[in-house]
């Protein structure tokens, strides 16, 4: 009997499973976030934050109940500083061209950006040149503009010798109280106009178009649509820059010490808050105590302002 020898193939293995398929990228492990990370992230700002807001801040708050001079360290003497202010003729002074300055400029800087805003709005030839022609000024140093219109303004300056060769006397801008103040006046609000041009541009690209269409076609005119359609919808904004302008205006220095010198004009009338802050402040015999309890008056009133103008706007809304 003959056995036949049958030969059995070899079991195959049960194919292992695995997490990585054919074409499959390698699955990525999730690493739990520790809640020290955004801290991590936001350090470098918030350093920054507190080295050059937050500490110059408390310490201003400090000095302004302290007599501290530049060189020697103060004692705390409590409302002192803040009786001084109220018989401080320069104070007053101050006081009166920051405000003067605010309400000469804020209107300004309120209207006229609007409406050069719906002029480079419009697609004309050589629209383009203007719009780079009103932002320039932006961009241009505060020291050079000031200079430039020191020359301009000076009794032998281009804006006397126009005047001259029509038959006309010369102007004191520089030399008169009054027309200084203006004159630094005018230099902020040609500086600051393509800013504030550029943010109603922003807000004037949401106005929808068919507002204007179906006001023209009620029979409303250019001056209508801008009253009608025009500044309600940009109203939100007009408040903001009002804001924003108020301030810079209230902490006007730049303007004013180029055009009147760090005395503050004709025997120092021109003055404002920040200019006596410099004044008072620094040097060697600087009284620092006194001249942070002026800041702290300045940063209040500018509260105040940025209050006062949201109350409004919240007013308007009701």
């Amino acid at each position: 009997m003959s056995t036949s020898t049958v030969s059995r193939a070899p079991a195959k293995r049960p194919a292992r499973r695995s997490g990585r398929g054919a074409g499959m990228r390698p699955a990525t492990r999730i690493r739990r976030q520790l809640p020290t990370s955004p801290w991590l992230f936001a350090a470098p700002g918030l350093l920054v934050t507190a080295v050059f807001i937050l500490y110059p801040f408390v310490s201003t708050v400090i000095n302004a109940f302290t007599d501290r001079r530049t060189l020697i360290p103060g004692h705390f003497v409590g409302l002192a500083n803040f009786r001084e202010l109220l018989h401080d003729d320069a104070f007053w002074i101050g006081l009166r061209n920051s405000t003067l300055y605010m309400v000469g400029t804020v209107p300004a800087l309120v209207i006229l950006p609007l409406l050069l805003a719906m002029l480079v709005q419009k697609n004309i030839p050589g629209i383009t040149f203007f719009r780079s022609a009103f932002y320039t000024p932006v961009v241009a140093s505060i020291v050079v503009v000031g200079l430039i219109w020191v020359w301009m303004l000076d009794e032998r300056g281009l804006v006397n010798s126009l005047l001259e060769t029509v038959g006309l006397g010369k102007v004191g801008f520089l030399s008169d109280q009054w027309l200084l103040l203006v004159s630094a006046m005018a230099v902020t609000v040609w500086k600051g106009l393509g800013y504030y041009m550029i943010v109603y541009l922003a807000a004037l690209a949401n106005v929808p178009r068919e507002l204007h269409e179906a006001a023209a076609v009620d029979g409303a005119g250019a001056v209508r649509r801008f009253f009608t359609v025009t500044v309600p919808a940009v109203r939100s904004t007009m408040v903001l820059v009002a804001a924003l302008s108020s301030v810079a205006a209230f902490k006007v220095f730049s303007e004013v010490y180029l055009m009147a010198g760090p005395s503050g004009g004709p025997a120092g009338e021109d003055t404002t808050l920040v200019m006596l802050i410099q004044r008072t402040g620094t040097g060697l015999s600087g009284r620092v105590g006194y001249a942070s309890a002026i800041s702290l008056v300045v940063f209040v009133i500018t509260v105040i302002l940025m209050l006062l103008v949201l109350r409004a706007d919240r007013k308007e809304d009701a």
